[in-house]
């Protein structure tokens, strides 16, 4: 679906429909002020009324591929160092900043200061240890088990935490992991996600934990670029990272897309929320990004998007996101 104009609904950047009017301005090395009539609420890359997305993004991804990045104040688009810092991901790129003005404006987006900063690729970098959690229905644990090969390329710690009966941790073996590496634990969901979550937390043994769902999975391009990640939020003071989700209803890609889902996050926040349950963040949205170097993917029958809301509503009234039933069942659109 485009504008009149020709302009696609979605941010070019990080492919969300969330334009907004904006009064943001930036201001470039050279002294150059500018201000931008649209800004992407969430991401927060700036753009002109008429910016071609193909373009805008051909230039933005060619300035990203050297050593380090330099803005132009003639570019369609604008963007401070906390929303390139999410850019050079999409390329599989971290960054850091120039000197101590860069890096205050990583601190405090969104800053007026134009962004510049040394890049690097994510891939070559050193990692933080990262845990992997699952969360699953005990019918869903042979699955989870039979999927967990692919990860042993990054992690050394996952724990899957089933609904029911409390049990503490058992080891269980799986082929590429050590002995011990993988281990099952239980609990009653007893319909409050945020409380199963935070019990997955603690069970971690990093300091870092990616948490999915039994009805999830990630790339294993995306996985090894997981620990990397981990090393760029902790550089710059972030707790947690939110990844896009594709939503695949039926198998069709849902209109409810990039749906963040912030799951890697460092093992002492905790989660609230009893539905659609988030992390709670100390200083807020500041501290925490989106990484755009792949995305978790999920499947959802019809028939489950059909009742879930209602059971979400069910069991915490007003929160219940009734009314995205709608969108996740319509195809993707531009």
């Amino acid at each position: 679906m485009t504008s009149e104009r020709g302009r696609t609904r979605r941010c070019f950047l990080c492919a969300a429909a969330m334009h907004a009017p904006s009064a943001r301005r930036l201001t470039y090395p050279d002294g150059r002020t500018r201000g931008f009539p649209i800004a992407c609420a969430s991401c927060g890359v700036l753009t002109e009324r008429d910016a071609d997305p193909d373009r805008s993004w051909r230039d933005l991804a060619g300035r990203l591929a050297g050593a380090s990045f330099r803005p132009d104040p003639d570019a369609p688009y604008g963007l401070d160092i906390y929303t390139l810092r999410s850019a050079a991901t999409r390329l599989g790129r971290g960054l850091r900043p120039l000197g101590a003005e860069d890096r205050a404006a990583l601190l405090a987006p969104h800053a007026p200061r134009a962004a510049q900063a040394v890049l690097y690729d994510l891939a070559g970098a050193g990692g933080r240890p990262v845990s992997l959690g699952l969360i699953g229905r005990p019918a869903d644990l042979d699955g989870v088990l039979a999927g967990l090969a692919p990860h042993a390329a990054w992690t050394d710690d996952v724990v899957v935490l089933v609904d029911g009966a409390a049990s503490s941790p058992r080891a269980v073996p799986v082929a590429g992991f050590a002995d011990g590496a993988v281990r099952v634990a239980a609990r009653p969901l007893a319909g409050d996600f945020a409380a199963q979550r935070n019990a997955l937390q603690a069970l971690a043994r990093h300091a870092w934990m990616l948490q999915l769902d039994a009805d999830e999975t990630l790339a294993p391009a995306t996985g090894r670029m997981v620990p990397a990640l981990a090393a760029l939020a902790q550089d710059g003071e972030v707790v947690s990272i939110g990844l896009p989700r594709r939503n695949r209803v039926d198998g069709i890609l849902s209109d409810v897309y990039p749906d963040v889902q912030y799951r890697l996050n460092r093992t002492s926040i905790r989660y609230a929320g009893r539905v659609h349950e988030r992390p709670v963040l100390d200083g807020g949205w500041p501290r925490s990004l989106i990484a755009l170097t792949g995305a978790i993917e999920h499947r959802l029958s019809g028939a489950h998007v059909r009742s879930r809301s209602r059971t979400y509503e069910a069991l915490d009234p007003g929160r219940g996101r009734i009314e995205e039933e709608e969108a996740l069942l319509r195809p993707y659109e531009e």
